[in-house]
């Protein structure tokens, strides 16, 4: 019995000392401003849809109207719309899903404005817009946010929440240099040049 009582006092310790990690599954970030709500409940086709998150942190949902969605965690928002809804549906059944409203531009097939979940990768945002053309420089990826520069040689691995990538930011995939572009040139042009030179040398 002391054997057992001194485990589960070490249990109860290692439990304290670490309150973050027993909170993790329900640290989802939030939304933000910009951002789309997908609401999806089994069975509700006409209740279920993509909703902007207005510049106020509100967004309008069938049935409840306008609400405030931002300031509280993915887990927290779900657990309130499926409170919200019991009221006129039985046992509502409700995913939501935080959506990044992105532009892709730059050197990719088809720049434009996407709406994607943030555990996407930069990679997998530029493929949707086609991916990189010829000259795309997928290793200088850059994020701007209104119209300043955030970061520069992004990680294409990252994820868009890893590389706190927000609605309205912009993707730009840029070109890549003179010499990059033409190097095939440049080398056949020098080995050219050199085999003239040993002739003549000769």
């Amino acid at each position: 019995m002391p054997r057992f009582l001194a485990l589960a006092a070490a249990l109860l310790m290692l439990l304290s000392a670490h309150p973050a990690r027993a909170q993790a599954a329900d640290s989802v970030p939030g939304l933000r401003p910009g951002d789309v709500l997908r609401v999806e409940i089994w069975r509700e086709k006409e209740l279920s849809g993509d909703f902007l998150v207005d510049e106020t942190g509100k967004t309008t949902l069938p049935m409840l109207g306008e609400r405030v969605v931002t300031g509280v965690s993915i887990a927290e928002l779900r657990a309130s719309l499926i409170e919200a809804y019991r009221v006129q549906l039985r046992n509502p059944s409700i995913s939501i899903t935080p959506l990044r409203r992105l532009n892709v531009v730059g050197e990719v097939l088809r720049p434009g404005l996407y709406v994607v979940d943030p555990t996407v990768t930069l990679a997998e945002a530029v493929a949707l817009a086609g991916g990189a053309t010829l000259n795309g420089n997928l290793r200088d990826v850059r994020v701007v946010r209104r119209g300043q520069l955030i970061s520069t040689q992004v990680g294409v691995a990252q994820s868009l929440r890893e590389a706190d990538v927000r609605s309205g930011d912009q993707i730009i995939v840029p070109q890549r240099s003179w010499f990059a572009r033409n190097s095939t040139f440049v080398v056949s042009t020098l080995i050219s040049v050199t085999s003239i030179v040993i002739a003549l040398v000769r």
